[in-house]
C-alpha cells in the first residue's frame, strides 16, 4: 500500500507540477471546441491579472511538496482549497470527463489528508 501511495503522490505532485507551470509558459494546447461558458469563465478569471500567478505558485509549491513524502501532508493541506476549486468548476460546467478526473485526484488528496490526521491535530490544538 505505500509504494501506491508513493507513486499516486508522485503523479498527483507532477499533475499540479505541470499545471503551474503551464500557467506561467502556455505550452499545452487549448482544446478547439470549448463551451461559449467556459471561455468565458476562462476571461474572467484572466480578468483578475493576479488570480492565475497565485493559483500557479500553490499549484507548484503544492506539487511539489505533494511529491516529496516527508512533505506530503503539507502538500495536501496547501492543494486542496486549488483541488476542491477544480471539481466545483468541473461540476459548474458540466464536463464529465474532467470531473472523472478531478473527482478522482480529489478522493486521492482527502486520502492523504486523512492518513496524515495526526500530523494536523498540533495545528487544530
Amino acid at each position: 500500500m505505500k509504494i501506491v501511495k508513493n507513486v499516486l503522490s508522485i503523479l498527483f505532485g507532477i499533475m499540479f507540477l505541470n499545471a503551474g507551470l503551464d500557467k506561467f509558459f502556455h505550452y499545452m494546447p487549448m482544446p478547439e471546441n470549448m463551451p461559449a461558458e467556459l471561455i468565458k469563465a476562462g476571461e474572467a478569471f484572466m480578468a483578475i491579472v493576479w488570480l492565475m500567478p497565485l493559483v500557479a505558485v500553490i499549484e507548484i509549491v503544492g506539487g511539489i511538496l505533494f511529491a516529496i513524502p516527508k512533505t506530503r501532508a503539507l502538500g495536501a493541506i496547501v492543494i486542496f482549497p486549488v483541488m476542491v476549486g477544480i471539481v466545483l468548476h468541473n461540476a459548474v460546467f458540466f464536463t464529465t470527463t474532467g470531473l472523472a478526473i478531478s473527482g478522482v485526484m480529489l478522493l486521492i488528496n482527502i486520502w492523504i489528508i486523512a492518513d496524515n490526521t495526526h500530523k494536523y491535530k498540533a495545528m487544530i490544538a
